[in-house]
């Protein structure tokens, strides 16, 4: 098969690194690509806003398979244009995308089909929105409806940063995505991430991971796209597994098809696992950014076949199966991340791929032949072992081989699980 895939970040690497691993490929194209991508794959400069390029290039170089790493251009009915093109596509329609380009369709969505998930209100005016977060009273989490690159929540513990959260949505810090605003209650418990494919009917359920959200030691600091991820997640057990395909996933599937937009693609379920069980926070419509890279890393199958699988309505016809280890990967980011950042700094060297540790590159680019910095965040340094205490380790070790002075990162990474292995 000719495939070509689109992105440029770390989760776009780590497909690009699991999918040129397969027989089956005879050619992988990326759009656009980084310095990493370009080790396992042939770099196109193609505009991915351009979905009718996308498509012509496809038919010029006999690609039939196109995956879709990132969610903008899924939002943007990059899918739909693929299809009426006669291309084979993994991701979703624009119409089933909207189940992470509007936070407030997925909210509906639950309460239609009673799939668990925190109490919310939704609004396009501040002070209806301040006026029901005063009655509601703090913690309460405050979302940008649209797409905000993983910063447009807040989970706010106090009523004043409630508010301020609301007059962010308003006043534009999130451009488009905050014209309107969802306000929900605040759910307790513990995180995982959970990935299921779906081809439209049926659902495989994969691994599950868990990511660190804030930029700073002991979870402190605001919210980022993702500091570091570990897989497994120890508290998804088999049991909350099943509850959560139960739950969460399959209502999620038949609804979709119900209302007229069947899901094709990958399903990332956030998942704040409560006293009650599991609830759901968001819906993404792509893989994690960074748990992708820990999925990859212990995904034994090849990955083309499953992926066309899920693109063509034959999901029930694969499997998945996956290594016993555990992998963890640790986020380098531009110092100032998740706010304002130096670009193009140089990164001086990185430690070399070996069996148990790779880097991946998110955001990196090369200017007069350096390696430059060009992202928030830039390397995932992962690593794959026994325990995820191991891997903790290795990940670490790696990291502290690369040269790059305006980087940094969390350096606990994987406590929760570590915590849980020591006791």
């Amino acid at each position: 098969m000719k495939v070509l895939l689109i992105g440029s970040g770390g989760r776009e690497h780590a497909l690009a690194w699991k999918l040129a691993q397969s027989p089956l490929l005879e050619t992988l194209f990326a759009a656009p690509g980084n310095p990493g991508i370009a080790d396992c794959a042939t770099l196109v400069a193609l505009d991915i806003d351009d979905h009718a390029a996308v498509a012509a290039f496809c038919k010029e170089n006999g690609v039939t398979f196109v995956v879709v790493g990132p969610e903008a251009p899924l939002v943007a009915g990059m899918a739909d244009v693929l299809r009426a093109a006669g291309i084979d596509v993994f991701g979703p329609s624009a119409a089933a995308a909207q189940l992470e380009g509007s936070k407030g369709f997925t909210k509906d969505l639950c309460a239609k089909y009673d799939i668990p998930t925190g109490a919310y209100q939704r609004f396009t005016d501040a002070a209806a929105a301040k006026a029901y977060v005063e009655r509601e009273g703090a913690p309460i989490v405050i979302k940008a409806d649209g797409l905000a690159a993983g910063k447009g929540v807040t989970v706010a513990m106090t009523l004043d940063e409630a508010l301020a959260a609301v007059d962010d949505c308003f006043d534009g810090a999130f451009g488009a995505a905050g014209a309107e605003v969802v306000v929900e209650a605040f759910l307790d418990g513990e995180e995982a991430s959970f990935f299921c494919l779906c081809d439209g009917a049926n659902a495989l359920p994969l691994a599950s991971a868990q990511d660190h959200k804030r930029v700073g030691d002991g979870d402190t600091g605001p919210n980022t796209g993702g500091m570091g991820a570990y897989s497994p997640a120890p508290v998804m057990t088999p049991d909350m597994v099943a509850r959560t395909m139960k739950e969460i996933i399959e209502p999620t599937i038949r609804g979709m098809a119900a209302d007229g937009h069947a899901f094709q693609g990958v399903l990332f379920a956030g998942l704040m696992i409560t006293a009650k069980g599991p609830e759901l926070i968001e819906y993404n419509v792509r893989f994690g950014d960074p748990e992708c890279q820990v999925l990859m890393m212990r995904l034994e199958s090849d990955l083309l076949p499953i992926l066309h699988a899920a693109a063509t309505g034959r999901l029930d016809t694969v499997s998945a199966t996956w290594r016993d280890a555990a992998a963890l990967t640790v986020v380098m980011a531009s110092k100032g991340y998740p706010g304002a950042y130096e670009k193009n700094t140089p990164i001086r060297a990185l430690p070399a791929d070996d069996a148990a540790s790779k880097v991946f590159h998110a955001g990196t680019a090369l200017k007069d032949g350096q390696l430059v910095a060009t992202g928030g965040r830039v390397l995932n340094v992962t690593a794959v072992a026994p325990t995820v205490a191991e891997a903790q380790k290795a990940a670490y070790q790696a990291l502290d081989r690369v040269e790059w002075d305006n980087g940094f990162c969390r350096r606990d990474i994987g406590w929760r699980a570590v915590a849980r292995e020591k006791a």
